[in-house]
């Protein structure tokens, strides 16, 4: 998830930015089977390995949100309809990295972005939980979207077999430009798959925009963290 309280901010109002900052508290006071959390520092289980992912609750993208748990689970019990052996896989918003982790030892090779600032714990986090575990090492790369897209990605050099996001949807003022660097990177072959909390209006008029610019279908919706999956495609 992308944020930064630097100079192009994400901005939120404060109502929502209430609501985030709560769900990121009510995340660490909650009781889950599958999630330690401690001093920081969170433990999850996938693909065979236990992934440790270190936190911060001093911005938004050092957290891990919903969205991204359930598209690592996702991923992990549709392997075989969704295979990232040997394929390219860019992440956008990745946040704490998990999402790109669990893509790298599902053999992915991984391209994982967010903004300049996140980039320090976005990069610890993947040396720490894909070093000596993979058949590729997953990339790390600054992108703020909608910026300089084809000089520091050229579409003659660039191209991926998936791109992933998870929870980069939110109140913020820079829909349009998320919404641009998904079709910039979804071409012919490519295919995005997006997992997203459903928070506030501002996300349903996005899935309506999304709808319009690709040919999607939602592939999962899970009730209990109110998280929807969608597959899309370049339209034909």
């Amino acid at each position: 998830m992308m944020l930064s309280c630097t100079s192009r901010s994400y901005v939120t109002d404060e109502l929502d930015s209430k609501v985030m900052t709560g769900e990121a508290l009510e995340r660490h006071n909650a009781c889950k089977p599958n999630v330690f959390y401690s001093l920081g520092m969170e433990t999850f289980h996938f693909s065979g390995h236990e992934i440790h992912i270190r936190e911060s609750l001093d911005s938004f993208g050092a957290l891990t949100w919903p969205g991204a748990v359930d598209l690592c689970n996702y991923l992990e019990k549709n392997k075989e309809q969704f295979s990232l052996q040997d394929k390219a896989v860019l992440e956008l918003g990745a946040g704490t990295g998990l999402v790109s982790i669990v893509a790298s030892l599902m053999g992915a090779w991984v391209t994982a972005t967010d903004l300049p600032e996140i980039l320090n714990n976005l990069s610890f986090n993947l040396w720490r939980n894909t070093r000596g575990r993979c058949r590729y090492t997953p990339q790390v790369a600054g992108l703020v979207w909608g910026e300089e897209l084809d000089r520091k990605f050229p579409s003659s050099i660039y191209n991926y077999d998936y791109i992933l996001c998870a929870d980069i949807v939110y109140h913020h003022n820079w829909l349009d430009e998320l919404l641009l660097t998904m079709k910039y990177f979804c071409r012919p072959g490519t295919t995005l798959l997006w997992a997203n909390k459903i928070r506030f209006q501002s996300d349903l008029d996005f899935i309506e925009n999304f709808t319009k610019a690709f040919d999607t279908r939602m592939l999962s919706e899970i009730p209990a963290s109110e998280v929807r999956i969608y597959q899309a495609v370049v339209k034909e």
